[in-house]
């Protein structure tokens, strides 16, 4: 019979020793109690389990998701992973994973590749369609070089061959949370850094909507020349060679002497003056152009 997956992330309290190795596909079930359970369970049903044990977990312990349709398999895993301390949410395919990733948000995912209903590629592959970033240690028992580029293709971070040593198994747990945890950080950081508005003088950009004013008039730029001006915004009475804002707006396949910047220039003056609002990008010659609000 296929467990459930847990209603709640769940943690063993306390946690029997870890084995050392998962046994491959195929393997005898692990030893079970006098009611046919898992031995170390207490002879409850992880979903019946009450809601302290897993307030017994810390706060802060990340949550990982064991994908697997051998019970041997994930009852090795759950064992394992709760005596390193982290929460543990138990799927027996594909299907049961895309509603616990919806309904419990885990931190990570042990996604077995071969399993009935739904197979791990194809969770894979709908989780990340679904927009679903958290990391994805992927297990199979096929070694081949064209398996290992499928499971990674499908959406997978990390990729290991059963059978394997559990060591290896939470170190590679660990190595995804440190890079998924290092992301997120920079993501943060990098929107705290990043202005959501440019301006100068009476002109606006609104980077998230893309959206230009000047003096509250609304602005309609193309793609070109927002891209320009957002150059000017971004360096406000610097003077811009022509080479800096061609390869920048442009790319490298402009020669300095190409006359588009300059056309895209009086466009942008046009606009940008087109209620009788004095010139804010002016010509240096010889050298370029620059945003300040007098000549």
């Amino acid at each position: 019979m296929i467990p459930r997956p847990l209603r709640r992330p769940f943690r063993s309290s306390p946690a029997p020793p870890a084995p050392s190795s998962v046994p491959p596909p195929g393997a005898a079930p692990a030893p079970t109690g006098g009611d046919g359970r898992p031995a170390g369970t207490g002879g409850a049903k992880l979903e019946d389990m009450p809601d302290t044990a897993s307030a017994a977990a810390p706060a802060e312990a990340p949550t990982v998701l064991v994908v697997d349709d051998e019970p041997a398999v994930r009852d090795a895993l759950r064992r394992s992973l709760s005596f390193e301390g982290y929460d543990t949410l138990l799927a027996a395919d594909g299907a049961e994973a895309l509603e616990a990733v919806e309904r419990h948000r885990p931190d990570l995912v042990v996604l077995d590749v071969l399993m009935p209903r739904m197979d791990g590629l194809t969770a894979a592959r709908r989780l990340r369609a679904a927009g679903k970033h958290l990391p994805i240690l992927m297990l199979t028992a096929r070694d081949t070089v064209g398996d290992r580029v499928s499971g990674l293709d499908a959406g997978a971070d990390d990729y290991l061959v059963k059978p394997f040593e559990l060591d290896e198994l939470l170190a590679r747990v660990r190595a995804l949370l440190r890079r998924s945890s290092y992301a997120r950080e920079q993501a943060r950081a990098e929107a705290e850094e990043e202005p959501e508005v440019l301006a100068f003088a009476d002109l606006r950009m609104d980077l998230r909507t893309r959206e230009v004013t000047r003096g509250g008039r609304p602005v309609e730029l193309t793609r070109t020349e927002y891209t320009l001006l957002e150059m000017f915004l971004a360096h406000p009475r610097q003077v811009l060679t022509r080479e800096q804002i061609l390869k920048t707006v442009w790319g490298f396949d402009f020669e300095p002497s190409s006359n588009s910047l300059d056309v895209y220039v009086m466009y942008l003056r046009r606009k940008t003056e087109a209620g009788g609002e004095p010139r804010l990008v002016h010509t240096v010659r010889g050298v370029g152009y620059v945003l300040r609000d007098e000549a």
